[in-house]
C-alpha cells in the first residue's frame, strides 16, 4: 500500500518526503478543467490537485474538503489567495454532496478523489501512522474517535486477524493478531515502535522488500478510519451531485481501493458480465457513467522515478449521464467490510 503523492524510499508508512501530487496532468486531462466549471476536490490534503484546478482556468472554482484538521488548517495561504473561487471545508468525502448543498450547490462539474494517507501525515511521527518514526499509537485522520490503540488493545484475537488479512492483506495474520493478544497481557500497546518491532519479530524482511510491518499498519490505518466505506460513499455521493457530463476522477494506491472502484464503474457503465444458464440475466438498469479511461492509468516512466510511491498509483474516470442515480451497490459495501460484518448484514464476501 502506497500514500497519497509520497516520496522516494518509503512503504506504507515511510519517511519524510516533501507532498508532490500523484498523476497530476492524468487527473487534470481526466477531469478536463479547461473548459472550466465547479470541481470538488474530496480529499485536498496539500492541495496539489486543488491548485492545479484553479490554475487551468480562470473561471474555475473548487469545494475541497478534507477531514483532517491539519490540512484545513494548512488551506489558509491558498484560500487567501483565491479567494472566492476556493471553499475549503472540513468533513469527509463520503458526504461531499451534502456538503457540497450546505454551501449552496445542487451540482458540479468534477470531483476528483485521491485515496488513502497523506505524505504530511506520515512525515508527523506524532499523528502515529508511521511504524520508522516512533510516536502514539494513533492513525486517526480526523484526531477524534478510537485510535489504532484502542482498537489494538481492546479488539478480540479473530477481529485483529481479520483486519490485518482482509485490509491489510498480510498473509501472517493469525501469528501476528495472537502475538499482539499476548503482549498486551504483560503491557499495553501505546506507540507506533512497541507494535512494529512486534511484527518485525515475526515477520522476516525481504532483501529491498517492505517492511515487515507495512501490510498491519495499512490495515490498522484503513479500519480506524473506516477508509474503503467512505470511498464506497464517496462514489455513489459523486453519482447523485455530478451533473450530466460531470466527470468522476479516483486515484487508488492498492488493489482493495482500485478493486471497489473498477466495480462501480464496470456496473455504473454497463459492463458487469451478463447471466449464465444458471443465472439468467437480469434487465440491468441504464448506465449513470460513460466510461473515460479504459481500464487504469498509470503513471509514467518519468513519474516513477520522481516519485517512487506513485509506483501504485491507478487512475480511474467515467463522465456522468443524464440518467437518475441508482441505489448504492450492496456488492460494493461488502468489499469494503470485514466478513464477520457482511455475514451480520446477510450478505457474502
Amino acid at each position: 500500500m502506497m500514500g497519497r503523492g509520497d516520496g522516494p524510499g518509503a512503504g506504507a508508512a515511510g519517511g519524510p518526503t516533501r507532498h508532490v501530487p500523484v498523476l497530476l496532468a492524468e487527473v487534470c486531462d481526466a477531469l478536463d478543467v479547461k473548459s472550466g466549471g465547479l470541481f470538488i476536490d474530496g480529499t485536498f490534503g496539500a492541495g496539489g490537485y486543488t491548485r492545479a484546478i484553479l490554475d487551468a482556468h480562470p473561471q474555475n472554482k473548487v469545494i475541497a474538503i478534507d477531514r483532517d484538521p491539519d490540512a484545513i488548517a494548512g488551506g489558509t495561504a491558498l484560500t487567501a489567495k483565491f479567494k472566492k473561487r476556493l471553499m475549503l471545508v472540513p468533513g469527509r468525502f463520503g458526504d461531499l454532496d451534502t456538503l457540497a448543498r450546505d454551501q449552496g450547490l445542487e451540482s458540479v462539474d468534477g470531483v476528483v478523489l485521491d485515496i488513502g494517507v497523506s505524505s504530511m501525515q506520515l512525515d508527523q511521527a506524532e499523528r502515529g501512522f508511521s511504524f520508522r518514526n516512533d510516536g502514539p499509537l494513533d492513525m486517526r485522520m480526523e484526531q477524534d474517535g478510537p485510535s489504532a490503540a484502542d482498537l489494538i488493545n481492546e479488539s478480540s484475537e479473530a477481529e485483529l486477524a481479520d483486519i490485518f488479512y482482509h485490509y491489510g492483506e498480510e498473509r501472517r495474520a493469525r501469528a501476528v493478531a495472537r502475538a499482539v493478544i499476548e503482549a498486551r497481557r504483560r503491557e499495553p500497546f501505546q506507540t507506533t515502535r512497541q507494535l512494529a518491532d512486534l511484527v518485525a519479530s515475526l515477520i522476516r524482511q525481504e532483501p529491498g522488500g517492505i517492511h515487515p510491518a507495512t501490510r498491519v499498519f495499512q490495515g490498522l490505518r484503513i479500519a480506524v478510519n473506516d477508509e474503503l466505506g467512505e470511498l464506497v460513499r464517496a462514489l455513489h455521493a459523486a453519482e447523485r451531485i455530478l451533473k450530466p457530463g460531470g466527470r468522476l476522477v479516483v486515484v487508488t494506491f492498492h488493489s482493495l481501493e482500485d478493486r471497489i472502484v473498477k466495480q462501480f464503474f464496470a456496473a455504473r457503465t454497463g459492463r458487469t458480465p451478463s447471466g449464465s444458464r444458471h443465472m439468467p440475466t437480469m434487465a440491468a438498469p441504464e448506465p449513470t457513467f460513460d466510461a473515460v479511461t479504459k481500464g487504469p492509468v498509470g503513471p509514467s516512466e518519468q513519474e516513477m522515478a520522481r516519485n517512487a510511491r506513485a509506483r501504485s498509483a491507478k487512475l480511474r474516470a467515467g463522465a456522468r449521464t443524464s440518467e437518475p442515480p441508482q441505489e448504492p451497490l450492496s456488492a460494493i459495501t461488502m468489499l469494503a467490510e470485514l466478513p464477520q460484518t457482511a455475514e451480520k448484514r446477510g450478505g457474502r464476501r
